[in-house]
């Protein structure tokens, strides 16, 4: 007699035989989410078939439009032409230098980024109008219409207005120059720095769509626990062409940067943050940073915590250092973010290091400092509550980091969806106000520890993407109402993976 184990592998045999050989077009998983399969021959007359938007298009404009006609190419087998007028079905990208008069929209609410996806008659035809107060919000927009198509949304009754709940949503890559990945289980960085800055592999531009897809704005590529050498002449160079690759989808860059950098390539005797050589020296390395990356992000820093170099070593604070950077990165409109994931040794309570150190300094910190605080206060357990500094810093802005990638959550062995926990961390009420007030309510900006790498998938497996896109989605909605339908991702007749994610209010 076949136990249950025999039978059910049986049946997967059968099934599996049962199927052509499609071996050329097997799923990879490299193309994420931005999977522009067939949809039913039904549903195609509803697709569009041109596109109206501005001409000349900037960069930005020309993604929006480049991704839209991918889109339609995959989901209704067609192409979508540019045109200059419109015409019933057509896509209409509008901004108000050139929307159509009468539409009465409410660019104000939209904010920079946010946009507007409605059903309208123009003169007469009925047509999709995107619209946003810039070419950003038409590409975030954009890429919201393709997900409304793909998951079965009435596209002849559209009516969706969405702006980001968070300023900076950025990923950290913990990539090292090497190219070795600290808690990467995907393969080597995707930053080929011997290669770069001129060989620019084509998957820069990919890993640019699928955050622009998100929300995503801002990147930091390198480790936290960093060198010296990432801000080096040769790397900025190699950092720049990134950024150049990532400018047209929003997306900008950071560094992490080391706080003995004075003294590592100055020359300089100290690195001490009071030190008016070590001010000047962060200063011009500043304009150096910027005359190569012009729309450089800024810092991201560990400073006295797992050994490494920060303003402790001079008998200086937190505060001390991060506005030491901040003076340098000001006039160029950059920011610090300074991480709060500190502890020592011999700390009597590791727990409670980080709020020791940290809370009576608020309000002390500079206006373009953003202090980057875990979701919990030891060190992204399975199981944690949230931080205490969340709350507890009332003049301070201050950054939610998750990490994405799965640490102490089965490494790349095990199947484990985040969205739950990242969810969950922002849900939490901080009990500072009596009518309540959630970490996200707290919080200017999220940052997620990134799980890509090299890996055809990019996560290791195709099933961990789905926590890089729930980090996404919630950076820009911060939980707000968000469904999310079952979109398939990896199907044959005899199986399907799909993902499901209800975010909740909070």
């Amino acid at each position: 007699m076949k136990t249950w184990a025999q039978a059910l592998a049986g049946a997967l045999l059968a099934a599996l035989l049962q199927q052509p050989a499609r071996s050329a077009t097997m799923e990879d998983g490299y193309e994420l989410w931005l999977r522009y399969r067939a949809l039913p021959a039904a549903q195609h007359a509803a697709l569009p078939r041109s596109v109206v938007h501005a001409q000349p298009a900037s960069p930005t404009l020309q993604a929006a439009v480049a991704e839209l006609k991918r889109g339609m190419a995959g989901l209704g087998g067609r192409s979508l032409a540019s045109a200059t007028r419109a015409a019933n079905g057509a896509l209409v990208l509008a901004t108000p230098a050139n929307a159509p008069a009468g539409l009465n929209l409410p660019w104000t609410e939209l904010g920079r980024e946010g946009y507007l996806l409605r059903s309208v008659k123009l003169q007469g035809a009925a047509v999709t109008l995107i619209a946003a107060n810039t070419d950003l919000g038409l590409l975030y927009g954009s890429h919201a219409w393709l997900r409304a198509a793909q998951t079965g949304a009435d596209l002849a009754r559209l009516e969706l207005r969405s702006s980001p709940k968070v300023g900076l949503r950025l990923l950290n890559h913990w990539d090292n120059l090497d190219r070795t990945v600290e808690r990467g289980y995907a393969g080597a960085s995707i930053w080929d720095w011997w290669k770069l800055p001129d060989i620019r592999d084509a998957r820069y531009g990919d890993y640019a769509r699928a955050n622009a897809s998100l929300g995503i704005n801002g990147t930091v590529l390198n480790n936290v626990n960093s060198k010296a050498d990432s801000l080096t002449a040769p790397f900025l160079a190699k950092a720049a062409a990134l950024a150049d690759v990532f400018r047209p989808h929003g997306i900008k860059v950071y560094l992490s940067a080391r706080f003995s950098s004075p003294a590592e390539l100055g020359g300089l005797k100290t690195s001490d943050p009071l030190d008016p050589g070590v001010r000047a020296w962060w200063k011009a390395k500043a304009a150096e940073v910027y005359k190569a990356i012009p729309d450089f992000g800024g810092f991201l820093v560990k400073a006295n915590s797992e050994g490494q170099p920060g303003p402790q070593d001079y008998g200086r604070n937190h505060a001390d250092g991060a506005n030491m950077l901040a003076e340098a990165l000001a006039p160029h409109g950059g920011v610090v973010l300074w991480r709060a994931f500190v502890y020592a040794p011999d700390a009597k309570d590791r727990a409670a290091q980080a709020y020791a150190e940290f809370q009576p300094l608020d309000g002390k910190f500079a206006a373009n400092v953003i202090v980057q605080v875990k979701n919990g206060a030891i060190d992204f357990q399975p199981r944690e509550p949230f931080h205490p500094l969340f709350g507890a810093m009332p003049a301070t802005p201050l950054a939610l980091e998750l990490q994405i990638t799965k640490e102490y959550l089965g490494f790349a062995t095990h199947l484990v969806y985040m969205g739950p926990l990242f969810e969950e961390a922002l849900r939490a009420d901080t009990r500072v106000k009596p009518q309540g007030a959630t970490v996200a309510s707290q919080v200017t900006a999220m940052a997620g520890v990134a799980n890509i790498g090299t890996d055809r998938n990019w996560s290791g497996s195709h099933f961990d993407q789905a926590n890089w896109y729930a980090f996404g989605r919630l950076a820009w909605s911060k939980c707000e109402p968000l469904q999310l339908r079952s979109v398939p991702m990896l199907a044959t007749p005899a199986m399907a993976v799909t993902w499901l994610a209800t975010v909740a209010p909070c």
